[in-house]
């Protein structure tokens, strides 16, 4: 009996109904629903009329921003110089971006504050802004890499012949042909940084209440349906970023080519 190709794909199906689909749905269903079980907006219209909901949203979006701008300032001369063969040639460099990835997340945060325990600096913004940076800045340095790498050398000694000075090639051709790389590196950061709360808590001793630190207190306080109802919120908002950054990203292509 032969076994259609299409066949291969059904643990993988069964896998994303269970594990993505499913979840998914339960937070929908559990968000529009009161403890009773009945159907309600009062949780979505609850977040929009709660202060310490929005002011924490608020500050989870400056933290985001302020991380992202960072990860973008610091990553990209980082990608690069790893793309540029002038000054990197070695892979040696490139695996020392992807070692700290290869340890738990937790673990680096954890082993973080504790460095900055060891050494008396006092916990707060600045060192949450720190930890975060370290966590993220690969997110943000591999899709600019990626796209660096491929373009065609060819632009830039085109644009050199014809009097271009280096900082005009940057600007004019590099730094053009690179935007899809930028827009998803600042989405891969941008995003987790909004919903984190496990980074917040360690690196501020919880002086510093983000997003999703409001998310787990309601779910901890058996508030199912407000925390459900917060996290649909986030949902929503990535998924409008994700189709944001699709579009950017098509619109950049478009515009280089």
């Amino acid at each position: 009996m032969k076994i259609k190709r299409s066949s291969w794909s059904l643990p993988y199906f069964i896998f994303l109904l269970l594990f993505v689909a499913l979840p998914l749905v339960l937070i929908a269903v559990y968000a529009l629903q009161d403890s009773s079980g009945r159907f309600t907006l009062d949780n979505i219209s609850r977040f929009f009329s709660d202060a310490d909901a929005l002011s924490t949203f608020a500050l989870s979006l400056e933290v985001a921003i302020e991380n992202t701008l960072i990860c973008l300032a610091l990553g990209y001369p980082a990608a690069w110089i790893l793309a540029n063969r002038k000054y990197n040639s070695s892979a040696v460099t490139i695996i020392l971006f992807i070692l700290p990835m290869w340890i738990n997340a937790l673990m680096r945060t954890l082993a973080t504050a504790e460095l900055f325990n060891m050494l008396g600096v006092t916990l707060g913004k600045g060192t949450l802004l720190f930890g975060m940076a370290y966590d993220y800045l690969p997110f943000m340095v591999y899709p600019i890499y990626n796209i660096l790498k491929k373009i065609d050398p060819s632009y830039a000694e085109a644009a050199e012949d014809l009097g271009a000075t280096p900082l005009k090639v940057f600007l004019k051709v590099t730094l053009p042909l690179s935007a899809p790389g930028i827009i998803s590196g600042v989405m891969m950061v941008f995003m987790p940084t909004v919903s984190t709360f496990a980074i917040s808590e360690f690196l501020t001793n919880s002086k510093i209440k983000l997003f999703g630190t409001i998310i787990q207190e309601n779910i901890n306080s058996s508030m199912w349906n407000y925390g459900a109802a917060l996290s649909l919120i986030m949902l929503v908002i990535i998924g409008i970023t994700t189709l944001f950054d699709n579009k950017s990203s098509s619109a950049a292509q478009e515009g280089v080519i």
